[in-house]
């Protein structure tokens, strides 16, 4: 009778190690790739997203035409700032590892860099000027783009992400 408890012991142990296995396996299966985030924080308040929908290439850059839509694009994450504040964007160390730049609108903006996070003054984010009369002015709502680049490099990125930074009264 000790014999027949033993190995059902040990086929019930069996069982179970072999349910462990198969679970784990069926839960590594269904993991997918986290998505990198950009962050903007201004005073106390941040937002994080991911690469906006349609306007990341994963590891390879863009093709033209995505491109030329995800730049056109508005929108994303709202967040507020007070006048004179610093807007401060960062990216996870695999985007900075290959690079990016941050724009507001009509492309003015940040040089690349490789660090994980830059700075910059919100009074730079909200002036814009007038192509023809070269005249300044300043508006309500911004959009900010964060652009992250291939692995490969070059010249078009390989994921873009979109906030709205708002001028607070």
């Amino acid at each position: 009778m000790t014999a027949a408890l033993i190995s059902r012991g040990k086929g019930r142990r069996t069982a179970a190690a072999i349910g462990a296995v198969s679970l784990g396996l069926l839960t590594l299966s269904a993991c997918e790739k986290p998505t990198a985030l950009a962050t903007v924080t201004a005073g106390s308040s941040t937002v994080s997203a991911e690469a906006t929908p349609g306007c990341d290439g994963g590891e390879k850059a863009l093709d033209k035409v995505k491109f030329t839509a995800c730049i056109s694009k508005e929108g994303g994450k709202t967040l507020t700032v007070s006048p004179g504040e610093k807007v401060r964007i960062g990216v996870e160390p695999d985007i900075a590892k290959r690079g990016w730049l941050a724009f507001a609108g009509d492309g003015q903006g940040v040089s690349k860099t490789h660090q994980t996070y830059r700075t910059i003054d919100s009074s730079q984010l909200f002036v814009k000027q007038d192509p023809q009369t070269q005249r300044t002015y300043t508006v309500d709502t911004v959009t900010l783009q964060v652009a992250g680049y291939p692995k490969e490099g070059g010249q078009i990125p390989s994921a873009i992400f979109h906030f709205t930074l708002k001028q607070k009264d």
